[in-house]
């Protein structure tokens, strides 16, 4: 199993392991750029020192054939080597290469003068070994004149590295000194936003653990920050779903367990009663079985209404053809319609609804249901869908008596038949719970012509899928 990461583990790592990358790469820039800047000052010194030598230098004959002469003591030099950290060596000759003065083992030069030099002389720096030392070298080719001829010197200094290797380390060092006390101020000033940024998410589990079981309350946490308030709204969001569902699993234990106790307890006296010899075998067992087909029947209703609200918790809804649906239905509880003599007619428009199947299928089971068993036999029972303003509306018309006002505000709660010798009282409270999960609306109504109730209207109204 993969252990989860800390969020202020994350937040560190991400803000230091950049700052980091980018500190050591301007750490190396600034190295280099400061041994460019101590190149270009330590070589003007070597250039100053191939100046004064060239100052030493005495010349007979002309061009080809002039003979240079050089007297340069060694102490000429010392000026220019500081704290005895370096050494420096000189080699001067003529563009043949033939050693005038100077250190003879120090290797001749043989490259160009650049096209554009550094400083207003013939001069070119570059990089050697001298004595198994790296060393800097300066040439400067400088014409030599005076009364007695005209030639062209080649004056080559070099240096040994150790005074510009030593500034140059110092300069790191001093570099990496400050650098790492900006990284301990950067980590120290992450470390305590990072730990209060993530205070409140602390508080909030705080909060939650020390809830007691079954608190399902919204979570109030109004000095959070903007970015974690979707995060507090989408958790409240499933705590009221659950507090939803818990309060209707509550609901439903307790009306199955009133529900069920009394056919039960009526078909217990049934047994006993047939046990005893009381009733005739057969009408023994015929009021057996209707107990046991209205237990059976309340049992599945229940499931039903339970049902439905399942499916309400599930995210993707297929879109269903309510009047397909409708007319199977009619066709499946034909037998009834033919029981009660009645004159049966239904009219369908398209009606594609977003509903998962079964919903629609028990909506039009119920409806039809009430309705065949509440029309007066040889009347008339007109079921109608038509389309109006991108909604399905659903109507069951029925010749019946109609329902007064006090019965109609109490039929869709569960177990509030109006004959409970015939029925269960949750027929309607199921398509009602059907209906409000798919964001329609159910209402009966008497109809009425000249003060005289006509018959019952059912109406139900269900947003169109293609509206």
């Amino acid at each position: 199993m993969t252990r989860p990461q800390s969020l202020r583990r994350q937040l560190l790592v991400g803000i230091l392991l950049p700052t980091l990358l980018f500190v050591g790469v301007n750490t190396y820039s600034l190295h280099r750029q400061a041994l460019a800047a101590l190149h270009t000052a330590y070589d003007r010194t070597l250039l100053a020192s191939a100046k004064t030598i060239s100052e030493q230098l005495d010349v007979r004959g002309w061009d080809d054939m002039a003979e240079l002469r050089a007297i340069v003591p060694y102490a000429a030099l010392e000026a220019f080597e500081a704290d005895n950290q370096s050494r420096m060596f000189y080699r001067v000759s003529n563009l043949r290469g033939d050693l005038i003065s100077g250190f003879a083992e120090l290797p001749a030069w043989h490259g160009t003068i650049p096209q554009r030099p550094p400083y207003a002389a013939l001069v070119d720096f570059y990089d050697d070994r001298f004595r198994d030392q790296p060393v800097r070298v300066a040439v400067l080719l400088q014409p030599v004149a005076s009364s007695e001829g005209r030639g062209m010197a080649v004056i080559q200094v070099a240096e040994t590295l150790e005074l510009r290797e030593a500034a140059a380390l110092q300069i790191l060092h001093t570099t990496l000194a400050r650098q790492a006390l900006l990284l301990a101020l950067i980590a120290g000033i992450v470390v305590l936003v990072v730990q209060r940024a993530t205070q409140p998410v602390r508080q909030l589990s705080s909060d939650l653990q020390a809830r007691t079981e079954g608190d399902l309350a919204p979570l109030a946490a109004p000095a959070a920050p903007r970015e974690l308030q979707p995060l507090i709204d989408a958790t409240n969001a499933v705590m009221q779903r659950l507090s939803r569902l818990l309060a209707h699993q509550q609901r439903f234990v307790r009306d199955a367990s009133h529900q069920l106790r009394t056919p039960l307890a009526v078909l217990k006296t049934q047994v006993q009663s047939a046990l005893r010899g009381d009733l005739p075998p057969t009408q023994a067992l015929r009021e057996i079985g209707d107990t046991v087909d209205r237990a059976t029947q309340l049992a599945n209703q229940m499931l039903a209404l339970a049902k439905v609200e399942q499916l309400r918790q599930q995210g993707e809804v297929p879109v269903t053809r309510l009047d397909t649906v409708l007319r199977e239905m009619a066709l499946e509880l034909s037998p009834l319609i033919a029981q009660g003599d009645l004159d049966f007619g239904i009219t369908t428009d398209a009606a594609p609804i977003h509903a998962h199947e079964w919903m629609l299928r028990e909506l039009c089971r119920n409806l039809l249901h009430n309705a065949i068993r509440h029309a007066p036999p040889g009347t008339e029972l007109a079921v109608t869908l038509l389309r109006e303003d991108g909604e399905a509306v659903l109507t069951l018309a029925d010749a019946g008596p109609g329902i007064d006002d006090e019965l109609a505000a109490r039929l869709f709660q569960p177990f509030s038949a109006g004959d409970v010798r015939t029925g269960s009282g949750l027929g309607l409270a199921i398509c009602q719970e059907i209906v409000h999960a798919l964001g329609g609306s159910i209402t009966l109504a008497n109809r009425q012509a000249d003060g005289r109730v006509l018959g019952l209207d059912a109406v139900v109204r269900l947003p169109l899928a293609d509206a």
